[in-house]
């Protein structure tokens, strides 16, 4: 894990168990204050320090159209300064990679998880073969910092950055700065990371006040976005975890696990949905991801918890994987904790984090009309 130089910034505090404790051990937790950060992040602006993410760069005359037979999302036509997601998946439709995908200045940016960046260029790169393209793994040259907040336009203003009108765009000394979907009012700028600490300082001479990356983390859960290897497990497909349409098309093909994205969409319903649950935590150790859910009676397990972060408004919240027979029923669950030091604790579903139900698949309906 790369430790950034912000964690010597004043007021910066790492995660208790160290660098190497978590994906995201090599950047600040918070600055004092996790909650006032939050808040601020809500009603201010704050400048939050990501620069432990991957980066993959992808050029070429042939970047689009080689990029678009390999992951889940149309973008064979992806414009200058457009912006979407899209997933690399084996032959049985689980999911591999996922990445933030940016079209800026000639090239493809593929913002990914921590540590996986190098793993994702040597799969790009051996599907080369002769298209003309070159992939490299950008991760110690560039560096991601976001800004969260109502007040991000001034603050970009003031830094001097001229915010695009498009998703993304390049930006001055190297690098790109990019719109964000979620949180409200949020923009990443990809920097160089040599220049790390200087874009630092110049944002918060700007006004952004510095937060640590538990508030950001807060605000993605409860905006309902997974992280992989987080929120999902080796066996999640993307229809569990809402990345149709955002990070899947449907109607394209020629893609590895292609089949079993189509035959869920049109055939079946996936077999568990990512919820948010509200858990009864107090101050206790957060359970990490892949803690089990149980039901209340029985035991039975019948999900993992992802994300658990603690919010300013709705307190102990996790983003969880949960079968769609323990939603749909409504039944009473529990988080298991196998440390010595904890024990499981009620757990609710949040109403407004389930999915809707879309009636019966299309494909189904159309086998029904068939055979009737």
């Amino acid at each position: 894990m790369t430790r950034s130089p912000l964690l010597e910034a004043p007021g910066a505090i790492g995660h208790p168990d160290g660098d190497d404790a978590r994906p995201d051990g090599g950047v600040a937790s918070h600055f004092g204050d996790p909650f006032a950060e939050q808040r601020a992040a809500t009603r201010r602006a704050v400048v939050v320090d990501r620069s432990h993410r991957g980066l993959v760069v992808v050029t070429g005359a042939d970047r689009l159209s080689w990029l678009h037979l390999l992951v889940s999302q149309q973008v064979a036509d992806l414009p200058e300064g457009a912006g979407t997601e899209g997933l690399v998946l084996d032959v049985q439709g689980r999911v591999e990679h996922h990445a933030v995908i940016s079209h800026v200045d000639g090239g493809i940016w593929l913002d990914v998880e921590p540590g996986t960046a190098e793993a994702l260029a040597a799969y790009l790169t051996s599907m080369t073969f002769w298209s003309a393209v070159e992939v490299r793994d950008a991760t110690a040259e560039y560096a991601m910092l976001s800004l969260v907040g109502p007040d991000t336009a001034e603050v970009l203003t003031a830094g001097g950055v001229e915010l695009p009108t498009t998703d993304a765009g390049p930006l001055s000394g190297g690098g790109i700065v990019r719109r964000k979907e979620w949180p409200a009012d949020a923009v990443d700028l990809v920097v160089p990371r040599d220049a790390l600490r200087d874009w630092w300082e110049r944002l918060r001479g700007a006004g952004a006040t510095p937060a640590g990356l538990d508030a950001f983390e807060a605000l993605r859960v409860t905006s309902l976005r997974p992280r992989l290897g987080l929120d999902t497990d080796d066996r999640t497909i993307p229809h569990e975890v809402g990345w149709i349409g955002s990070a899947v098309h449907l109607s394209k093909g020629c893609y590895r696990g292609q089949e079993t994205v189509s035959r869920v969409a049109n055939l079946g319903r996936p077999p568990r949905q990512m919820v948010l649950l509200h858990l009864a935590s107090g101050d206790d150790a957060l359970p990490p991801p892949g803690t089990p859910v149980l039901t209340a009676e029985g035991g039975r397990a019948v999900g993992r918890i992802g994300t658990a972060v603690r919010h300013h408004e709705l307190g102990t919240v996790a983003l969880a994987l949960v079968k769609r027979s323990a939603v749909v029923a409504g039944t009473e669950l529990w988080v298991a904790d196998d440390r010595e030091e904890g024990t499981p604790g009620p757990a609710t579903v949040d109403p407004d984090s389930v999915p809707p139900d879309t009636g019966e698949p299309p494909g189904r309906a159309a086998v029904r009309r068939l055979q009737g």
